[in-house]
């Protein structure tokens, strides 16, 4: 009898002694937790995905190292023709941060966004505070359709404006900082380190389109370029109107034709990721050579491997733009 006493007093000092246990192990924890930052933990890299590409190119090098960042649309998908699908908002749900332009630009984002937990992702608006150019200001430069973008009539191509992209990359330093607070001081070197590059490219495009033979271009696709021609004082005419599925009329084709004729270009410009078909005839039809112009959204697979990046594909915009408005 007095073995079994002894037995029950043994189990239940040692009943209490793991309870204790327990007990010392969630309060250190619990004070752990308050030590930390709401989203980063000690040793973890932010997750970030993006949805186009200027905003992966602007997200890794504001987070480079302390981030990894994802682009949601897959290599050499244009953007406009993009649909989610389930594994995307799976990537989504472990993501710390996602970052898009605006709803006129990927107006998909709104369905997503149902999918995902709303209290643990960052949802970041990188182009909020942007003013965009109407479909009405743009049509003083346009001879197209009388279709309408998803924009609700809008140019949403806000980053060919380098001014706008170095605000959004403001927008992505801050929201990295509220993610990770201990290291908002290398998220703001590093923003501004890279805004610094943009401002000299900017510089490099007005010197460097200063003195040209030509003051107008033709794109041959759909209107996207309308912020870089009113940042540069150029005139700019595109083939087809501000919708995605809009197809260019017949008249407008002959206006444009008769625009290349009139005005002596040599060259006509297309876009990336789309079949240059509209340009290829006018160009058969005015004996124009085509020029690429890329409008950024996305890269193909190659372009990713190779490591391109927003400001190489700006450069390369500088040097066709110059050769195709006969710059000195």
């Amino acid at each position: 009898m007095q073995k079994k006493r002894m037995e029950d007093l043994i189990k239940t000092e040692m009943r209490q002694l793991m309870a204790l246990l327990v007990v010392a192990a969630l309060c250190a924890a619990s004070c752990q937790r308050g030590k930390q930052p709401e989203i980063v933990k000690e040793g973890k890299r932010l997750t970030v995905v993006t949805s186009l590409f200027p905003l992966f190119d602007f997200a890794r090098n504001v987070g480079k190292e302390k981030a990894e960042v994802l682009l949601l649309l897959p290599p050499g998908v244009e953007p406009h023709s993009f649909e989610p699908k389930p594994g995307d908002i799976a990537r989504l749900n472990t993501a710390d941060i996602f970052i898009y332009t605006s709803p006129s630009m990927e107006p998909w984002v709104r369905n997503i966004l149902k999918g995902v937990d709303a209290n643990r992702l960052m949802v970041v608006e990188a182009g909020r505070d942007v003013p965009l150019i109407s479909e009405a200001e743009g049509s003083r430069h346009q001879m197209h359709s009388n279709s309408h973008h998803d924009s609700g009539g809008a140019d949403p191509h806000i980053w060919l404006d380098l001014g706008n992209a170095a605000k959004m990359v403001d927008f992505i330093m801050e929201a990295f900082a509220g993610a990770d607070p201990e290291n908002r001081a290398f998220y703001k070197t590093n923003a501004e380190g890279y805004k610094a590059k943009l401002s000299l490219l900017d510089m490099s495009f007005k010197d460097g389109l200063s003195a040209c033979g030509k003051d107008v271009f033709i794109n041959g696709g759909h209107f996207a370029f309308g912020y870089l021609a009113r940042r540069y004082n150029l005139k700019y005419l595109s083939a087809y109107g501000f919708s995605p599925d809009a197809e260019p009329s017949p008249r407008g084709l002959v206006i444009l034709t008769d625009t290349m004729k009139k005005k002596g270009l040599r060259y006509i410009f297309h876009e990336e990721l789309i079949e240059p078909r509209v340009a290829e005839t006018i160009g058969k039809e005015t004996g124009a050579a085509l020029l690429r112009l890329h409008g950024g959204h996305n890269i193909t697979k190659d372009e990713l491997a190779r490591n391109v990046s927003f400001l190489s594909l700006m450069e390369k915009n500088l040097e066709n733009l110059r050769k195709g408005l006969e710059c000195r």
